[in-house]
């Protein structure tokens, strides 16, 4: 009966994600993205709490649709990945943890579906309130995730992830009901605040609540230190939904609200969000080098991915704008494959350590094939999509801060050093007796992996339907903080010797 119930949870869980996709791909080509077009499209608003002001205000721009459909399609990939991990019957692939008891398959995948409501309703919300409530809201599923479904330390992990996450939000709120105070607007419609901050002095601080809560989410250096941990002791499904998707909601964070509510904070706090960037770059792919835990070694990859994202918003140019968007959208479907590769691999070892494998490519070729695939794509190889984001966001920075955009792009030289560094020890050289038994991949695992690749490529070749949507988006986002891409500096041309 038990192991019934179990199949059916998987089955409705999987339909409804994947009519969530169907139905996002219908909104993403009605959106219109002529001149003109509305900024939020597919609007909708009704009263929530009449005496403040707070509205269930939904509605997408080109930043939000990009993202949502990013998150929906991740998700359908982590449950097919995910089918067998915490099923008894089925060998219980994720790594098991002496004296847990048997952990159950309903409410994990009931949990990956909560999550998926909470995420995209992050996304769409246009209500200060709402988006504050999804929040803080989407930290309670993920906070099961890792706490009852992880390794080893999953407690140490998850109530880490919650006390920086909730430290953060605190913080927000805080800004939250300044924001509606000093405005003196009697609503949180993001519409209706933009401009209306007085002075600042006001913008500054209530700038510092919203900015250190998304710090935190996003990660920036120095609040990143939740996220090694939480990678690594979250079940692999989890980890590839908390680096791909929940890691965006901060990046999201700054261009929705830091950005548009406090223009003169943002210019402000540039610089300094501009150095933590490029630190963030360098040195958590160092940490990354010299990791020996797989999945802490995807995290801190993950922090120093960031670091180019944070470069292209705050460098205040559309390249860079636009490029940090693609970068959000390429690198969770990049990172979201990472993870639920070395998933895959780590179920078949039961160990994160890396000196455990060797020469796993001659047993198990096709998973070393799309494991090689998806760091290529990390590591942004030219024709995969990461490259065209990475691109973009050094072209745009160094129009603005060309030594830091130099210092930014030896970073693809260090996420070369590790990629490959994690392939060659773990596939490559002499076949360890621990991986000799290892059974290659079977079809629904390669399902769940193929179409994120597939997507890789493709936005790597075309990425143009998805720019014409983010690019509206960002020119509004620059005219909120008031900055215009730097004029072209042109040389003295020669005239002819007489």
């Amino acid at each position: 009966m038990k192991d019934a119930q179990a199949t059916l949870a998987k089955q409705v869980t999987l339909a409804v994600s994947l009519i969530v996709v169907v139905y996002t791909a219908v909104l993403g080509f009605s959106f219109d993205t002529g001149k003109g077009a509305d900024r939020f499209q597919f609007q909708g608003s009704w009263v929530w709490i009449k005496s403040f002001g707070v509205h269930l205000a939904f509605g997408l721009d080109g930043i939000a649709l990009v993202l949502v459909a990013m998150s929906v399609v991740l998700v359908p990939a982590v449950i097919l990945a995910s089918w067998n991990s915490f099923d008894s019957k089925a060998g219980a692939e994720e790594l098991p943890v002496a004296g847990a008891k048997p952990r159950s398959v309903k409410n994990y995948f009931g949990l990956l579906l909560l999550l998926e409501f909470f995420m995209i309703g992050v996304f769409t919300a246009t209500d200060v309130f709402l988006f504050y409530v999804f929040f803080e809201a989407m930290l309670v599923p993920m906070y099961f995730i890792i706490g009852s479904f992880g390794g080893p330390r999953r407690q140490y992990a998850a109530m880490k992830f919650f006390l920086y996450s909730l430290v953060g939000g605190l913080l927000m709120l805080a800004s939250v009901i300044g924001l509606y105070i000093t405005t003196g607007s009697r609503t949180f419609a993001i519409a209706d605040l933009i401009g209306k901050v007085p002075d600042n002095a006001t913008q500054k601080w209530l700038f510092l609540g919203f900015f250190i809560a998304f710090a935190i989410k996003a990660p920036l250096v120095p609040f990143h230190t939740w996220l090694p941990d939480a990678g690594a002791e979250a079940p692999a499904g989890g980890a590839a939904l908390l680096v791909g998707v929940l890691d965006k909601v901060g990046t999201f964070g700054f261009l929705r609200y830091c950005l548009p509510l406090f223009p003169a904070a943002s210019r402000w706090a540039a610089p300094t969000v501009l150095i933590l960037s490029v630190i963030g770059v360098l040195y958590a792919a160092f940490l990354a080098i010299g990791q020996r835990d797989m999945k802490r070694l995807v995290a801190y990859t993950s922090v120093a991915h960031f670091g180019f994202i944070g470069l292209g918003i705050f460098a205040f140019t559309s390249q860079g704008g636009s490029g940090a968007v693609l970068y959000m959208v390429n690198h969770g479907l990049s990172t979201g494959a990472v993870f639920i590769v070395v998933g895959l691999l780590i179920a078949r070892g039961k160990s994160r350590n890396i000196d455990d494998y060797g020469g796993a490519a001659k047993v198990t070729p096709l998973l070393a094939g799309l494991f090689l695939f998806a760091g290529m794509s990390a590591l942004a190889l030219p024709g995969l999509s990461t490259f065209v984001s990475e691109f973009l966001v050094l072209v745009g920075s160094f129009t603005r801060h060309k030594g830091l955009a130099i210092l930014a792009a030896t970073g693809i030289v260090l996420a070369a050093i590790y990629v490959l560094y994690l392939y060659q020890r773990t596939f490559q050289g002499a076949v360890s007796e621990k991986v000799t038994k290892f059974r290659d991949l079977n079809a629904r695992e390669v399902w769940a992996v193929a179409p994120l690749l597939v997507l890789i490529v493709f936005l790597g070749i075309f990425p143009k339907p998805v720019l014409d949507v983010i690019n509206p988006a960002v020119q509004a986002t620059l005219h909120d903080v008031q900055k215009t891409d730097p004029a072209p500096k042109l040389g003295t041309v020669a005239g002819p010797r007489k």
